[in-house]
């Protein structure tokens, strides 16, 4: 693994948005890892956007391209602890703990985070 990857930076990926859907592209035959909580969020907002049969598919190719990690006990208390002192989403946080934890830096455009690029090691990919 090389990189964390968040919601953000997957749909941009799927909506072919550049350049971060370039750098997305390049990372995914290295299996970057991503939160199951942030995979989650892509399948929500696909569900909502283009119906649950499309998120269902969509979802289940990313699998094959991704290194999922599980929501555990420890990884549920870091983001906990992440969102206790920063202002974001508590899925936000599962994607910064998840980073932080395999010690590879987040990739993602989404404001929220970007703002902590001087805590966290995070590349801007917009």
């Amino acid at each position: 693994m090389n990189a964390c990857l968040d919601s953000w930076a997957v749909l941009r990926w799927l909506e072919g948005v550049e350049p971060a859907a370039g750098r997305v592209e390049e990372l995914l035959p290295r299996r970057p890892i991503m939160s199951w909580i942030n995979l989650g969020e892509v399948w929500y907002v696909l569900a909502r956007e283009v119906g649950r049969e499309s998120a269902e598919t969509t979802v289940g190719h990313l699998r094959h391209h991704l290194t999922l990690d599980d929501a555990t006990p420890e990884r549920v208390l870091q983001a906990a602890a992440i969102k206790a002192v920063h202002p974001l989403a508590y899925a936000d946080a599962f994607a910064l703990a998840t980073a932080a934890a395999h010690e590879v830096p987040l990739l993602t455009g989404d404001p929220e985070i970007l703002a902590l690029s001087g805590v966290w090691p995070i590349e801007d990919i917009r």
